[in-house]
């Protein structure tokens, strides 16, 4: 017995077998928005009908297929990949290839099939210019649309709370987008063509401000999960919870005898007026100062680096992130444990939460972006004197005459041939990084994440030393930790 071999899914499939009955058509279907799986079935569908179907852009195609894509998103996309567009050329949206299939036939093309260059109709050079990536934008701390973007990330917030992770991201680029803007915008019109900018956004430019917005300052709930979240290991399940119980101040939830706190959020409420504070500059580089010296001890080859906010340029914020590094390969763990037991000795380790490594140097990235990385972490409280603290000194009430504060600090050591991976993973910002795999995925076919870079096409991970390694793998200019605040 013979056993015919079969394709692998997602797989791409050649014309086979099928006749080609319309040879003066050549479709090729837009996987962006679409998704692989659809645009398999549609592939085989049309095939099965008489239409040729492309499995790559090239000069040939007459008719591009798209389906949910922004006009100026495809048309930016296709300009990209730098093959000549000749007039003759269709870009339709899905309903030309709905009725076609229905029809069994090409059905002629109608203006309200096309989807139009809107780039030919922009008023200003700027949005133009305005790539939908925040990994092909340079985004300084200098936001000109405060009004907006704050409007914007309460909402963001809010609907992180009700786990609504569609239009949160809707938000959340649309915010970046803004973030991004060398000026001000005015009035509704200077948004048209910009990115990532739908129908969500239009009442907050016609008049400044959001009825929603204002109506969710007020709103109770809101009020009481934003409280609850901000306590150090109490996420938005646990806020509910909370809330659901009667429970709106942090005095109710530690004084119920049935609230149960684990040790995260027990630390989190014993610490919460420290470390609810932003934490300066001045103060990250004292813990640093601390951790190096105490690494030093142990390994004086040994490395570290700041990152998150700190590395982009902010002057706060709301803990502090360390890459420790070092060239003896597998001692990065080691390491690691042995300085949280010199910061415990020291008696200035307040609390300790340690990650054990789970790293696997073949496993491929992982495309889901919440992901944690598996290299050994820990995420931590220390106890900061104002003596080791230059430039301004304690982040303190002016009552406060303890002379000393908490803060959250963040350790984690990969080995050494993928730092440069976990350095731009731990730079940020969020959107930034989240971009920046979506762009590896969607437009180089590329999957991307604190590891490793892996290439499908090639079926190999690729090696970098630096962040310039990176972004030349991606075809990307560079942009500096201080140009990614999106």
């Amino acid at each position: 017995m013979f056993l015919s071999k079969r394709s692998r899914p997602g797989e791409a499939h050649g014309q086979g077998s099928h006749e080609v009955r319309f040879t003066k058509v050549t479709i090729y279907l837009v996987e962006r928005r679409m998704g692989r799986s659809r645009r398999r079935i549609l592939t085989n569908l049309a095939r099965s009908k008489g239409f040729y179907v492309e499995d790559i852009l090239s000069g040939t195609v007459t008719h591009i297929v798209a389906e949910g894509n922004p006009a100026m998103e495809l048309w930016l996309w296709l300009r990209a990949q730098g093959l000549p567009l000749p007039a003759r050329l269709e870009v339709l949206d899905i309903s030309w290839f709905t009725e076609s299939m229905q029809a069994g036939e090409p059905v002629p093309v109608e203006t309200r099939h096309r989807i139009q260059d809107s780039s030919q109709q922009l008023g200003t050079v700027l949005t133009s210019r305005v790539s939908q990536y925040a990994c092909q934008r340079r985004t300084t701390l200098d936001n000109r649309n405060k009004i907006f973007t704050d409007a914007f990330e309460v909402l963001v917030e809010h609907l992180e709370f009700s786990d609504s992770k569609g239009p949160c991201l809707a938000f959340k680029r649309a915010a970046s987008v803004l973030k991004s803007l060398p000026s001000t915008l005015r009035h509704l019109g200077d948004a048209d063509g910009l990115p990532c900018l739908g129908e969500h956004c239009r009442d907050i430019f016609e008049c400044g401000k959001c009825s929603r917005v204002e109506d969710l300052m007020c709103n109770e709930k809101f009020r009481t999960m934003k409280l609850f979240t901000s306590v150090f290991g109490v996420g938005p399940k646990t806020a509910e919870k909370w809330y659901h119980r009667g429970l709106r101040t942090l005095q109710e939830v530690v004084s119920q005898p049935n609230v149960h706190l684990n040790k995260m959020q027990r630390a989190g409420l014993l610490y919460y007026r420290d470390i609810s504070r932003g934490i300066s500059r001045a103060e990250a580089d004292a813990v640093g100062r601390i951790i190096a010296e105490t690494m030093h001890c142990i390994s004086p080859s040994a490395t570290m680096t700041l990152t998150g906010g700190f590395r982009r340029g902010k002057a706060f914020g709301h803990d502090v992130d360390y890459i420790l590094s070092t060239p003896e390969s597998g001692a990065e763990e080691a390491l690691l444990l042995r300085v949280i037991d010199r910061l415990r000795y020291q008696g200035i380790l307040l609390y300790c939460d340690y990650q054990e490594s789970t790293f696997d140097k073949e496993r491929i990235p992982c495309r889901r972006f919440e992901a944690m990385d598996h290299f050994p972490k820990c995420f931590l409280i220390l106890k900061l004197d104002a003596m080791t603290v230059e430039d301004g000194g304690l982040q303190n009430n002016p009552e406060d005459q303890r002379g000393w504060r908490a803060v959250r600090v963040d350790l984690v050591a990969p080995p050494a041939d993928r730092y440069a991976y976990t350095l731009l993973g731990w730079t940020g910002s969020t959107q930034f990084e989240r971009d920046l795999r979506r762009f590896a995925r969607l437009e180089r076919g590329m999957l991307l994440d604190n590891h490793a870079l892996y290439d499908r096409n090639k079926s190999i991970l690729l090696p970098a030393k630096t962040e310039e390694d990176i972004f030349a793998h991606l075809g990307l200019e560079y942009i500096e930790p201080w140009q990614r605040n999106a």
